[in-house]
């Protein structure tokens, strides 16, 4: 048997205050742990929020990857509960700084991922990484991960899934987006399920709740299945919650990739995809092109 029960630990990170993070991160790991979870995934920042002021600001709160506090607390309850952890960190490596996410797993640290796409703010606290999207390869299946802006590009999803992920991990700090219909999923709901469906994988996409320093946040964290339906929540929009759905990243290969009527990834046609560069200039955004 290859099912298990993933989680998606929705929560509110106390800013600039990682002992916080780690008593509360914890204690919902262990609720997550007693409802039979073996991979959990926590928001973008969980270790000492968000909003940083400046680029020393984020240094200030920054720690080395796997030995800081916080991910060594992080990976002694991995090996406590024999679980999977994927949780965004503030990540101090030398004279560089990231957004990034670990994976820990009962044996320690697996890997990190830090984050490709900044957003706005972000490009002057972080420095860029260059190390693509990697694919961590673990018992319970192949887990690629993204982090919340990342979700805006289909080639994160796809990456992942070129690379044989079998679940995209997106820890995310999800902001209010412009003219949301208040009737229809949020907008990074909608992203999740389209690129679950479009690239045959479970995506599990993890908000925070709360605010910091006059930036609210919107939670509505979910798990969707392959075929691009939600398997749990989403959560509300301001509470601390854990979503639950029973999924299995390797007995599901079969049925997600032998598709008779569709298949996403073996029917691309690489051959006439334009491979330009494009990139909005003056001109383009005026409508002026003399």
């Amino acid at each position: 048997m290859t099912g298990f029960i993933l989680a998606g630990i929705q929560f509110e990170p106390a800013f600039g205050d990682p002992a916080a993070n780690i008593e509360t991160s914890s204690r919902l790991i262990r609720e997550a742990a007693a409802a039979g979870a073996r991979l959990v995934v926590l928001p973008e920042a969980a270790s000492a929020g968000y909003m940083f002021t400046d680029r020393e600001d984020a240094r200030r709160n920054a720690e080395p990857v796997p030995d800081g506090p916080v991910c060594s607390a992080w990976a002694a309850l991995a090996a406590e509960l024999d679980l999977w952890i994927v949780a965004g960190i503030t990540e101090l490596a030398g004279e560089k700084v990231y957004n990034a996410a670990v994976l820990m797993g009962p044996e320690g640290h697996v890997g990190t991922f830090r984050k490709a796409h900044l957003w706005n703010f972000e490009k002057e606290l972080y420095d860029r990484q260059e190390d693509g999207f990697p694919v961590f390869r673990t018992p319970l299946g192949n887990i690629g991960i993204g982090i919340c802006y990342d979700a805006w590009f289909p080639e994160t999803f796809r990456s992942a899934a070129l690379g044989g992920a079998d679940l995209l991990a997106l820890p995310s700090n999800w902001v209010p987006v412009p003219g949301q219909p208040e009737d229809a999923p949020v907008m990074a709901n909608l992203m999740c399920m389209t690129a679950a469906h479009s690239n045959q994988f479970f995506v599990a996409g993890v908000s925070r709740t709360g605010s910091e320093r006059d930036q609210g946040f919107i939670g509505r964290s979910l798990i969707v299945g392959p075929d691009g339906w939600p398997l749990a929540g989403p959560a509300g929009g301001d509470e601390e919650a854990i979503v639950l759905a029973e999924v299995d990243l390797i007995g599901s290969r079969k049925e997600r990739l032998g598709n008779p009527f569709n298949q996403p990834l073996g029917d691309r046609r690489t051959d006439v995809y334009r491979t330009g560069d494009f990139t909005p200039d003056s001109s383009d955004l005026t409508g002026n092109t003399a």
